[in-house]
């Protein structure tokens, strides 16, 4: 293996790591680093970013073992676990049909467009800001004990995430806050909706990526899985203290910052042309 392709798996799990649990957006942000380093159109990296999506997805499944374990283990006997899991389908409905009916759509027209990923890290920045002080003051429930009907208007706040560089975080978080979910309930409610939602994304894309996986490239993916695992792991651990204490302004501020660059870059510098 080269060392400048070591160097670039190593860049892009660790965006993937660091950006897929908090609401800037993992897609938005593995784009603008693939077309920065000028590899957006080779399709073996198109391949490596779905498959290190699954580092990510077990640092979800890693951090919250001990719960998740529980919940799968007492669902025949506890009310409260099929509670939980009927809440975590419910808000997943509305993301895997949007996905389904449009997914040709948005692979071949939302995901080419940089500017419009750009837009998105704009302006979601800006919704973000203004949520993160104007929330109406949040209802005692923890993220495992959300009413139905809450997780349904989540779900439905979700599919908005369907548009790159909006964030799948961002929108459930969002809309979490508007219907007076607590800071800290709202980022780990995003973290339990990641594991159904990214499995299911990670197999249909890897179905379709299934040829240009070979064993050339394993140890490349492989690099790049690790550095998603591993971020990605200590980016919850130091989100949900973080936000607790702080809220969610520094990442409207950074979505502003990156998005308003890269639009900078394009309109002066052919930026994703």
């Amino acid at each position: 293996m080269e060392t400048q392709t070591i160097v670039q798996a190593i860049i892009l799990g660790l965006v993937e790591g660091l950006t897929e649990f908090i609401p800037v957006s993992s897609t938005g942000h593995l784009i603008l680093a693939e077309t920065a380093m000028g590899i957006s159109e080779d399709p073996m990296w198109k391949t490596f970013t779905v498959v290190i999506q699954l580092g990510a997805i077990l640092a979800v499944v890693a951090f919250y073992f001990g719960k998740l374990w529980n919940v799968l283990i007492t669902l025949p006997t506890k009310a409260e676990s099929r509670r939980f899991a009927l809440s975590v389908i419910i808000a997943c409905v509305p993301a895997f049909a949007a996905g389904f009916l449009l997914l040709d759509f948005i692979k071949t027209v939302l995901f080419e467009s940089t500017e419009l990923i750009c837009w998105s890290l704009v302006i979601g920045g800006v919704v973000l800001l203004a949520i993160d002080r104007l929330a109406p003051k949040p209802d005692p429930h923890t993220a495992m004990e959300l009413p139905l009907w809450k997780s349904a208007v989540i779900g439905l706040f979700q599919v908005l995430s369907i548009i790159p560089g909006v964030s799948r975080s961002g929108s459930t978080i969002v809309g979490s806050m508007l219907i007076k979910i607590d800071k800290r309930a709202a980022a780990e409610f995003s973290f339990f909706l990641a594991i159904p939602i990214m499995v299911g994304a990670f197999v249909l894309d890897i179905w379709e990526s299934r040829d240009a996986l070979t064993s050339d490239n394993i140890g490349i993916i492989a690099i790049g899985f690790v550095a998603s695992f591993i971020f990605g792991l200590i980016v919850i651990r130091v989100m949900l203290c973080f936000v607790q204490k702080r809220g969610f302004a520094l990442f409207g501020w950074w979505r502003i910052l990156v998005g308003g660059a890269g639009l900078l870059a394009i309109h002066f510098a052919g930026f994703g042309a």
